[in-house]
């Protein structure tokens, strides 16, 4: 269609007179028209050829070519077959006229003179029609240009998930299939329909069964985006895939399904696996490269550090022996070989403390402590190294730091340790500052000085065993190396932690931070008050009968170990049930039971052993032994019938001393109600 405007519409006005066409002109006039005028039935047609219009003003009487001839022409071709005729004449208003402009495909036959209001109303008609019927075409044509692009679309949609390397599932809210690719078939055995959590129960490595479901039906329920690898348990190979998805949300945010894709990993998980292996191996050689040179070093540097002192001790033993020398020569003498004994028993007992170390070894004797008492101790031990390097050692220790649960000789042993450092690389009138004071809940020791500081490079490095900034053969300063990861693998021990700074200016600053025990009141949580006093001096547990319940092999064979290290006759079970048979036929002095256990718990065995004392006529003390240390928990072991809670892990001096006070070896035994409760307070607990 050529229109001469988009927004004019064509409208033909046939007339063999001007002054009708002029007419026509003036009542049709109007901005939406493009009115076309022609003086006969033959220009009419060649307008027709080129163009489409709305309507005809078509006139009947014509020289030549009348208008009904015209009409049929018009008619007979297909592009303006449809075109509305209006017939216009003023000279017949006979019926038989009137009829064949009808039958000619006329929609309107007017006479003149014309009434403009009729003329403009059909004509609006027509040409409103027009414009709908054009509107009507360019939206058929657009609509089928999308449902073109749609197939195309959809046949595209359909290749690539044919072809695609990925596989391809979509899944109702259920989470069942509602299409899969070829290759998601292929990969992971999906059918139409099917249920994704029925095919990872099925498909998926019995390793990983469990957790796949369950994260997948939670992330079903959730409706987030997914993503997990796992392995497919296959007839004949392991592989691994890798599963992401997404829900799909309607217009209006409603779940309407998920889409996914799965994807074969197996080839980058192997390359993965070969690449750690690589990598492990190959830092297991730097390792024991690392660990053979760091070997070498500490042999040649243990070697030079006992003959050092070895050469002082037997060099003046020899002259002692074959001259004669006065007084003086002889105290002095005498005073080297001393230091360099005390310095040789010092590098062996660093060496069997390390040994004790790497053995898991190391036992610690635990009681709460004052730390200013242990760090004076220290450093009185060490006040002969200050005033000969004339170094000035300041103490500032805050009032009222709490006590702490730990070994007083290695915590003297921890300070002791680090005051030595700093004292071996202050300089000569230098200084060294110790401070106490209480953070928060915890303890926290300072040892600061004026030396030469810790290299950068070697501060992550300060406190590894065997390692030193410089173990070269013209080291300035002496020692194994071994002092700085013996005090951190103690101060751990007793829950704490240690660090290493420079010390802003100049110098090292190093840290220890103790957990201060809490103590707690009677009825409220554990109290300290009843066995404080006792644990002073142990007393025995020589010919005691005892009968120790736990589930735990290790726990039970350690407690069996130590009663009977003290003395005690002592019998095990593994469970109630276990116990109770050994009761049938045996009554201990007393009985030590864990809380948590699988079948029947430690409150079970307490109520049973209470009413066996019933029938028996005697009381028996007991003890839980539980890592539930709560209040609560603490309570109910006591209405159960226990006469003491104690929270694992156990401080052993607290446990000989709680076993001899039930069974009166204190001479003032506890009284057996539900009031009396002993627990321990240790900075870390494990589970029961």
């Amino acid at each position: 269609m050529n229109l001469q405007s988009p927004h004019r519409v064509n409208v033909l006005l046939v007339d063999d007179r001007p002054e009708n066409l002029i007419a026509l002109e003036a009542i049709l006039n109007s901005p939406s028209y493009h009115l076309v005028q022609a003086n006969s039935g033959a220009e009419a047609l060649r307008c027709l050829l080129n163009e489409d219009f709305a309507v005809i003003l078509l006139d009947v009487q014509m020289p030549g070519m009348d208008g009904f001839e015209t009409a049929t022409l018009i008619r007979s071709r297909d592009r303006s077959r449809a075109t509305p005729i209006i017939f216009i004449t003023a000279f017949s208003s006979n019926d038989t006229h009137v009829f064949k402009g009808y039958s000619l495909g006329a929609v309107d036959y007017l006479f003149k003179p014309l009434e403009p209001e009729i003329l403009t109303s059909k004509v609006q008609v027509f040409v409103e029609l027009f414009q709908k019927t054009v509107e009507v075409k360019q939206q058929a044509t657009q609509l089928a240009a999308v449902n073109s692009e749609l197939r195309k679309s959809e046949e595209r949609f359909r290749t690539l998930c044919a072809c695609s390397p990925l596989g391809i599932y979509l899944a109702d809210v259920e989470g069942r299939c509602t299409y899969i690719n070829p290759r998601c078939q292929a990969i992971c055995g999906l059918t139409l329909e099917e249920s994704l959590a029925e095919v990872w129960q099925r498909e998926v490595h019995p390793e990983d069964r469990d957790r796949v479901v369950a994260d997948w039906l939670a992330w079903i329920k959730e409706s987030q985006e997914y993503s997990n690898e796992f392995r497919l348990a296959g007839s004949e190979t392991v592989r691994w895939i890798h599963v992401q998805s997404s829900p799909m949300f309607s217009d209006f945010g409603q779940l309407i399904g998920h889409v996914g894709t799965v994807r074969d990993v197996t080839d980058r998980k192997q390359a993965e696996e070969e690449r750690g292996r690589l990598i492990r191996e190959q830092v297991a050689r730097q390792e024991a490269e690392r660990a053979n040179q760091m070997k070498d070093e500490f042999l040649a540097i243990l070697s030079h550090e006992l003959r050092t002192p070895l050469n002082a001790i037997l060099g003046w033993s020899r002259l002692l022996r074959c001259k004669t020398f006065d007084q003086e020569t002889i105290d002095k003498a005498l005073e080297t070989i001393e230091r360099n004994a005390k310095s040789q028993a010092q590098l062996i007992e660093d060496i069997l403390d390390v040994s004790r170390i790497l053995r898991g070894k190391i036992n610690l004797n635990m009681h709460p402590i004052r730390l200013e008492s242990a760090i004076k101790l220290a450093i009185d031990s060490l006040q002969p190294l200050t005033e000969e390097k004339s170094i000035v050692l300041e103490l500032t220790c805050s009032p009222n730091v709490g006590e702490v649960i730990g070994d007083f000789d290695r915590l003297q042993q921890i300070v002791w340790n680090l005051l030595s450092n700093a004292i071996k690389f202050t300089p000569q009138e230098g200084k060294v500052e110790v401070r106490l004071e209480s953070v928060g809940d915890e303890a926290q020791i300072q040892i600061i000085d004026s030396g030469i500081g810790i290299a950068p490079d070697f501060l992550p490095y300060v406190f590894d065993r065997f390692r030193q900034a410089d173990s070269s053969t013209t080291r300035s300063y002496g020692g194994l190396g071994l002092g700085l990861a013996i005090v951190r693998h103690l101060v751990e021990l007793h829950g704490g932690k240690v660090d290493a700074e420079n010390n802003p200016g100049e110098g090292a600053k190093f840290t220890v931070v103790l957990p201060i025990a809490q103590r707690k009141t009677r009825g409220a949580e554990d109290d300290w008050s009843p066995l404080n006093d006792a644990t002073e001096t142990l007393p025995t547990l020589a010919n005691l009968q005892l009968l120790v319940v736990d589930d735990d092999d290790d726990t039970r064979e350690f407690l069996i170990a130590l009663l009977e290290d003290e003395g005690a006759m002592v019998r095990s079970a593994a469970s109630v049930a276990g116990a109770l048979n050994a009761l049938e036929s045996y009554w201990p002095d007393l009985l030590l039971s864990d809380i948590g256990m699988p079948e029947a718990d430690g409150y079970e065995l307490i109520a049973r052993v209470r009413e066996m004392e019933r029938l028996r006529g005697g009381k028996m003390p007991a003890i839980a032994l539980t890592a539930y240390a709560r209040e609560e928990e603490r309570q109910q072991a006591l209405e159960a019938g226990f006469q003491m809670h104690l929270s694992k892990p156990v401080e052993l001096t607290k446990l000989i001393a709680a076993i001899a006070n039930l069974t009166g070896r204190l001479g003032n035994p506890e009284q057996t109600d539900s009031a009396v409760s002993t627990a321990l307070l240790t900075p870390q607990s494990r589970a029961d």
